[in-house]
């Protein structure tokens, strides 16, 4: 037993060794004290590698911060209630083996057809269905059979010996014919995504039902894959017994702290544009003019698939530092380029980085920012390549010009991994830190991980490092990124290592920040071990964009400041909204508290099992839950309805903090809404019958 432990401990220290050595070098910190008693095999010397700076980057604040009310009474609630109502007034083979008969010879792009097999095969799919999934990140069955069919052909040209232009051109005549997009989108996407795509398909030994079962997830069935089935290792370091969570006290020191994310900045809008044109984007001159005044864009912006006029951003921040001149520091997780994917470049993209990152700055000056980066930011999106992809596809282009402006407010001691992973770990206050990680290493629409998914970057591993060394250092740790770990766009495995990692140190995380749905959100995590105990919490903050269909938005947290005994925990926090379709018909813009959190959802804290009895109370108080879906639409004025099976959706989304594992996490919560739809159909019946008549 003695041997095998020993055996154990060496392999963490050569994993340690051959995984975060190359990211940092720097002498040796006050950590060295706490590891080298972790164990005799152990040798600090292998720990402390990292150069870190860790001067607190927040100031002490000064200002005593007012948390928002608490809950009401239910005499109380009622009246609120009424004032709300007041406001509201105003066969696959088959096809392959006969394609090449069909091709046709020369440019595909001048021709007119589609072989006659693919054209019927490929018209069997429900094409403006598979659309609207992988826009919407909602995979059904049907988006499985379209990946299947799509990959197998590429797969068959690949080794049919086609080059890539041959490739590029016929996937060009796929998408015009069946009207997929535009010409010129579809021109787009080709030439920016094929290099890659056909790069990735050469060298993977995968078929179609593994790749797809890993890129659209719950849609497909689960196909075992050597290749993608890997774990982190961690420190053979007792997991201190969880200790319940402290009520925090009333009228104690906080942080007030700004959330922004998603601001898909669109240099282009142009109002009066056509919005509702049939590309990912629109609200641009090279849309057109609008065929009638219905179809115009608005002046700050639309809720049809149109990103965040300049205009409306300055109007953002302007009311943000005039509203809360008292922000300690802010949070901002990524997602700064419009939406036009098939149009982008790099040089763009890096144009829009320096212009938000000097905005911020001259908006901001003196409070400390601490980014963490998008699926948007690259060019082409969702494209990022792990360290050991280098040349004409290599991502030092990004990550350099990250750390260079992300230095702006992060030490130099950050560099190796912002430019390695654009990841990075800071000292926030003493005893508090704040990680930020590269969540587009889960993100599964990221086509180089079919090369090798397995930990790129080596980022939680170091994670899990960072995380050990606060524990023994007795620091609370706040996560910050952007694709939230238990969204469908994370890849599943991934997903299972990072929940892994929270379960282990549930005593040092006290709270996580995602962006990327655009919807006002939360992950809820459980112990692995005892489902029915939260350890964990994940906020998702609301976008600043409107598209599509919302009000531009950001987040308030307050956070348990520097006292005796702080938790570090979210007390409370706000979403300010602005209502775009007032703005645009008043041309004036104002954003107002649209909620707090504990006052609105009727909760004493903001624990991990308060959040998970707020879900119990979600899934059999339909009063409750529309009043929670109204705020996730931030109060979208155009926002569709939501039946049970919506609701089963929205509530296994709150309790999936580990994507692709809905059969586990939500089966109970989902049989119970199926029981309460069918116990209350009489009851729902004659209350709504009742709530009509008071209109007609």
């Amino acid at each position: 037993m003695l041997i095998r432990y020993s055996i154990w401990c060496l392999l963490w220290i050569f994993i340690l060794v051959i995984t975060i050595t190359p990211l940092v070098s720097g002498g040796p910190t006050r950590r060295r004290d706490y590891w080298n008693n972790v164990d005799d095999n152990y040798m600090w010397k292998e720990f402390a590698v990292f150069e870190r700076d860790d001067s607190p980057l927040v100031q002490p604040s000064k200002v005593n911060h007012t948390l928002p009310p608490r809950h009401l009474t239910p005499e109380e609630l009622e009246q609120l209630t009424l004032e709300q109502f007041k406001k509201l007034k105003l066969n696959y083979t088959e096809v392959i083996s006969e394609i090449d008969e069909d091709l046709a010879e020369g440019d595909m792009r001048r021709g007119r057809h589609l072989p006659r097999l693919v054209d019927k095969a490929l018209r069997l799919f429900n094409l403006k269905q598979v659309i609207t999934e992988v826009e919407t990140s909602v995979m059904s069955k049907v988006s499985c059979t379209a990946c299947k069919a799509g990959v197998g052909l590429l797969q068959h040209y690949i080794r049919g010996g086609k080059t890539t232009s041959d490739i590029e051109q016929i996937v060009y005549k796929f998408c015009v014919s069946l009207q997929i997009q535009t010409p010129r989108v579809c021109e787009g996407i080709t030439e920016l995504f094929g290099g890659e795509v056909v790069y990735v398909l050469k060298r993977v030994q995968i078929g179609p039902d593994e790749i797809c079962s890993f890129v659209v997830g719950d849609g497909c069935e689960e196909v075992y894959n050597p290749t993608h089935d890997w774990n982190v290792v961690f420190p053979p370091v007792p997991k201190p017994a969880p200790k319940p969570v402290p009520t925090p006290k009333e009228l104690v020191s906080t942080f007030k702290v700004l959330h922004l994310s998603d601001t898909h900045f669109d240099p282009y809008y142009h109002e009066g544009s056509n919005a509702n044109c049939k590309e990912p984007l629109c609200c641009r001159l090279t849309n057109g003019p609008a065929p009638d005044v219905q179809s115009a864009a608005g002046r700050w912006g639309d809720y049809r698939k149109c990103d965040t006029p300049k205009r409306t951003i300055d109007n953002m921040l302007q009311h943000i530092t005039n509203t809360h001149p008292d922000i300690d520091y802010i949070i901002w997780t990524g997602d700064l380029p419009p939406h036009d994917v098939w149009n982008q470049t790099r040089e763009e993209n890096l144009m829009i980085l320096k212009e938000t990152v000097a905005q911020m700055i001259k908006s901001f000056p003196g409070i400390p920012i601490f980014p963490a980066l998008g699926n948007h930011e690259a060019a082409p999106v969702n494209s990022f390549p792990p360290p050991f992809v280098q040349k004409e596809f290599a991502i030092n282009w990004l990550y350099d010009e990250l750390d260079n402006q992300w230095r702006k407010w992060l030490p130099t001691s950050v560099s190796r991994t912002v430019r390695r992973g654009a990841f990075y770990s800071v000292l926030v206050r003493p005893g508090f830190r704040i990680i930020s990680l590269n969540m587009n290493y889960c993100n599964n629409k990221n086509w180089w991980l079919l090369l090798n998914s397995t930990d790129p970057a080596k980022e939680l591993q170091w994670f899990i490092y960072e995380l050990q060394s606060a524990e023994f250092s007795g620091e609370k740790v706040h996560v910050i990124g952007h694709i939230p770990p238990g969204h469908s766009d994370c890849a599943r495995i991934w997903s299972r290592n990072y929940y892994n990692i929270i379960n282990r140190y549930e005593g040092v995380i006290t709270a996580q920040f995602f962006g990327h749905t655009h919807f006002d959100e939360f992950e809820v995590f459980y112990d692995a071990d005892d489902v029915g105990r939260a350890i964990g919490i994940a906020y998702v903050g609301p976008s600043v964009t409107p598209y599509y269909d919302l009000n531009p938005g950001y987040r308030i947290y307050y956070v348990d400041g520097d006292h005796e005994h702080s938790t570090r925990m979210v007390l409370d926090h706000e979403t300010w909204i602005m209502n775009l379709r007032e703005a645009n018909l008043y041309d004036y813009p104002i954003w107002y508290k649209e909620y707090s959190a504990r006052h609105a959802y009727l909760m004493q804290t903001l624990s991990p099992a308060d959040w998970d009895n707020y879900i119990n109370k979600l899934a059999e108080n339909i009063t409750m839950f529309d009043l929670y879906y109204k705020y996730y639409w931030k109060n979208s004025p155009v926002r569709p309805s939501c039946d049970s099976e919506c609701r089963k959706r929205m509530l296994c989304d709150m309790r999936s903090g580990r994507s692709h594992d809905r059969k586990y996490l939500c089966q109970e919560l989902e049989s119970r809404i199926d029981a309460n739809t069918k116990g209350t159909g009489w009851r729902a019946w004659l209350y709504n019958s009742l709530a009509l008549s008071r209109w007609f």
